[in-house]
């Protein structure tokens, strides 16, 4: 069959195309580096879907910590505006991970079965950067670490993160700042300890959502929170009925009873009072 001429139209002039001494776009990304760092381990087609999802999880997940900590710092310092810019991509950031739930889950229990004993005792549930936005976010729990015992540089980075003052704890420091009556204990709290809803703080947060000309910044950064508790709750349930539907109610492949556990976690909120003011507003 008669295909035609093929097309044989120059570059544009100003297209560079000798990159012997420049850097190219791979060097650039250490494309090469990324796309050889998928290594199976079964001879199964769908391993590959199921370590790139991972994968790219991870890479969304440090863009995400590298914004909440940024913001963090903003909030510190009493500079609400352009932390809520870097709040509202982690926004969009959650988006993308909640979506890929939604291709794993293409990945049928029989396919995954082909594989899953590869797999070991390695889990999600060792994630440290997911532990990390946990943490970030203010749901601490030191018992966690135990799981990075044998890294000792990550031991020591997620001992520090549970130790630092979460976003909601700086959120929280912006009422204050701005003389809003907060509970001196919340202020100087244990950070290492999971947050607990407390009224001072609740009473503070309705003052700014009856008064939102008044505390227009302080408004605009709770609604922000809430979008990201709402996302990281969206993440949670997709990850749980995702395992539900591949695995069922097996054992995790690292120990934890799987979706048992993963329900368990769905109902942990972030930012209580962000949540219970509505009812009283």
């Amino acid at each position: 069959m008669d295909k035609g001429p093929m097309d044989k139209s120059p570059l544009e002039e100003g297209i560079v195309t000798d990159f012997a001494k420049e850097m190219s776009y791979g060097d650039y990304l250490h494309v090469n580096q990324l796309l050889s760092s998928q290594h199976l381990l079964s001879g199964h087609h769908d391993e590959m879907l199921f370590i790139i999802i991972h994968q790219t999880s991870e890479l969304w997940m440090k863009l995400m910590l590298h914004e909440l900590t940024a913001a963090t710092e903003h909030i510190t310092e009493g500079r609400l505006e352009p932390s809520i810019k870097m709040l509202s991509r982690v926004v969009r950031i959650q988006q993308q991970l909640v979506q890929s739930w939604n291709v794993l889950a293409t990945l049928t229990p029989s396919d995954y079965m082909e594989f899953r004993e590869k797999l070991g005792n390695s889990s999600g549930f060792q994630s440290f950067q997911n532990r990390l936005i946990e943490f970030a976010l203010g749901q601490k729990n030191q018992q966690l670490l135990a799981v990075f015992r044998h890294r000792p540089e990550l031991n020591e980075t997620m001992m520090a993160a549970l130790n630092q003052p979460s976003i909601y704890d700086a959120a929280i420091g912006a009422l204050a700042a701005r003389g809003l009556p907060v509970d001196e204990y919340v202020l100087n709290r244990d950070w290492s300890e999971t947050y607990r809803i407390n009224d001072s703080v609740e009473s503070a947060w309705l003052t700014v959502y009856r008064d939102v000309h008044a505390y227009w910044d302080l408004y605009e950064l709770a609604e922000k929170l809430v979008d990201i508790g709402s996302q990281q709750q969206f993440w949670r349930f997709n990850h749980m009925s995702t395992v539900e539907r591949i695995i069922g109610h097996r054992m995790g492949t690292g120990g934890s009873t799987g979706v048992s556990y993963l329900k368990k976690v769905v109902d942990q909120p972030f930012f209580p009072e962000l949540w219970t003011l509505r009812t009283k507003l």
